[in-house]
């Protein structure tokens, strides 16, 4: 007797075949969040421990990492809907929100960057800057955008006219500091923390500036930016993704041992290293979103737009409604 594949599947393993059958459809019907990142992007700490810890399974949520080269082409990325959620601060949000676009931010972490000298500069201060070449991350980093702000209303002092800018990415500006093509940088933290662990000195942290211009309190850096409509229209997704990252970030605040777990994904490159970066991210993690971290945002932002006008914040002299998630 001949039989077709399908005849003998059906005929000689029905419950095997039910089995199969029942795992695609389970699977198919977890839905699944695009997540865009950086490869050195401290966004993947928390997501790695979401995965390897089950959180994403626990939260019926599938997730999705994609890596990308440059912040730019993160947000070009977002832009464009290949991916659904990307780690990025307020000031884009605000920036596009501005120009009639629905992004959305909940913040992640309140820990900030750094500006870092190389040893052997006389650079002591931010007055100290001028006629140095100073490494930026790019043109509208939050952190140098705040530095501007601070050296303004500290020394009176357009930062922008007086020094000469290198922008890179924070690998290659803290490569280029180590090899003396640079006299200082302006960075994210985990790249500060690692320049200070191998005796680069620490001038000024960002929270610092933040505090001298004024505004007290916990400020959200960096979050995770989506679209509110498609948030609006996936929120059982969308919330199961925030709660996975919450539990994460829960983790690693209070575990040593979570952190020996992550450690090959830190790239740390000794001991002194590590634990300034373990120290560094719990000092900024944040469990909620709240009103108090809302107004401390928009103090900044208004200071921002006070100090250096349209010209440094964007078409909106506030923050838009909607901002916030």
């Amino acid at each position: 007797m001949m039989f077709s594949r399908r005849t003998v599947l059906s005929t000689v393993l029905p419950g095997a075949l039910s089995c199969v059958f029942a795992q695609r459809a389970a699977h198919a019907a977890v839905p699944t969040v695009r997540v865009g990142l950086l490869p050195f992007g401290t966004g993947n700490w928390d997501l790695d421990v979401t995965l390897r810890n089950g959180f994403d399974k626990t939260q019926n949520v599938t997730i999705d990492l994609v890596h990308f080269d440059t912040p730019q082409s993160v947000q070009a990325a977002l832009l464009a809907g290949r991916v659904d959620i990307v780690v990025l601060d307020w000031l884009w949000v605000v920036g596009r929100r501005a120009d009639g676009e629905d992004w959305a931010f909940t913040p992640i972490s309140s820990a900030a960057g750094a500006l870092v000298a190389r040893q052997g500069t006389s650079i002591d201060s931010i007055d100290d800057l001028k006629n140095t070449r100073l490494g930026i991350v790019g043109p509208l980093d939050k952190n140098w955008l705040i530095l501007q702000a601070y050296a303004k209303h500290k020394f009176g002092t357009d930062l922008d006219q007086v020094v000469t800018k290198v922008f890179a990415t924070p690998p290659e500006l803290i490569k280029a500091l180590r090899a003396g093509q640079l006299d200082s940088m302006l960075t994210f933290w985990p790249f500060a923390a690692k320049a200070e662990a191998h005796g680069m000195r620490h001038i000024l942290g960002i929270e610092d500036a933040v505090r001298g211009l004024g505004v007290v309190g916990t400020v959200p850096f960096t979050g995770y930016v989506f679209s509110r409509t498609w948030a609006d229209t996936n929120r059982n997704l969308i919330d199961s993704f925030l709660a996975a990252g919450l539990r994460a970030r829960a983790l690693l605040d209070t575990s040593d041992e979570e952190w020996l777990r992550l450690k090959p994904i830190v790239n740390a490159d000794d001991e002194a290293e590590f634990d300034k970066l373990k120290a560094a991210y719990r000092r900024g993690v944040i469990h909620e979103s709240n009103e108090a971290q809302h107004a401390a945002i928009a103090l900044l932002y208004r200071k921002l737009a006070e100090i250096g006008g349209l010209a440094m914040v964007g078409a909106s002299s506030q923050i838009p409604a909607g901002t916030f998630w």
